[in-house]
């Protein structure tokens, strides 16, 4: 049977937002999977493999697991953003030495939203009738269930005094067995 060849893992890393996201994988198609990369990262230069001990060790520990380290302390970050110009605004003088924007062809007219708003109104229709018929079966039911209610507890009633009756004829039928035992 052939030995089965087990991969070996690389370290990538690709900046998101304040950190760096390292994964250990066995190829950047499987990195740019464990990101959730809708793009090639290292073709646009943004993701590239690392081979440094200290930043491969948590990623190989932990393969196919996104690890996110911060890259730079806070006071670093805001030291940086400070460093960043602002963008400059345009001047008058400026856009009036610009081309003229490139115009759109003309769209043609807004879309209608009558067959929506149709749609909506019959739903909202159908809603309220479904509503109503519910409610009318309700109403029907509200002294279905008193009725309900009063039959159970006459039935309750009529039952307790059969139940009487016969304990109190099996009470009459033991004592005259007895009697009769003794041949009285």
């Amino acid at each position: 049977m052939p030995a089965t060849r087990k991969q070996k893992l690389k370290v990538y890393c690709t900046p998101v937002g304040f950190h760096d996201a390292y994964v250990a994988a066995p190829s950047q198609k499987a990195a740019l999977e464990a990101w959730g990369a809708k793009t090639n990262l290292f073709g646009q230069g943004s993701a590239h493999q690392v081979t440094d001990a200290a930043l491969t060790k948590a990623p190989l520990d932990r393969p196919g697991e996104v690890i996110k380290v911060l890259r730079g302390s806070d006071a670093e970050q805001l030291a940086a953003l400070e460093r960043t110009p602002a963008p400059e605004r345009e001047s008058e003088q400026a856009k009036e030495t610009q081309p003229a924007k490139v115009m759109r062809a003309p769209r043609g007219p807004k879309p209608s939203r009558a067959k929506l708003n149709k749609a909506e109104d019959a739903l909202e229709a159908l809603q309220t009738r479904q509503t109503q018929e519910i409610e009318r079966l309700r109403q029907q039911e509200r002294p279905l269930a008193e009725k309900r209610r009063k039959l159970g507890q006459k039935q309750a009633g009529e039952l307790a005094a059969a139940k009487n009756r016969v304990e109190g004829e099996r009470e009459h039928y033991e004592r005259a067995v007895r009697i009769w035992g003794k041949g009285e």
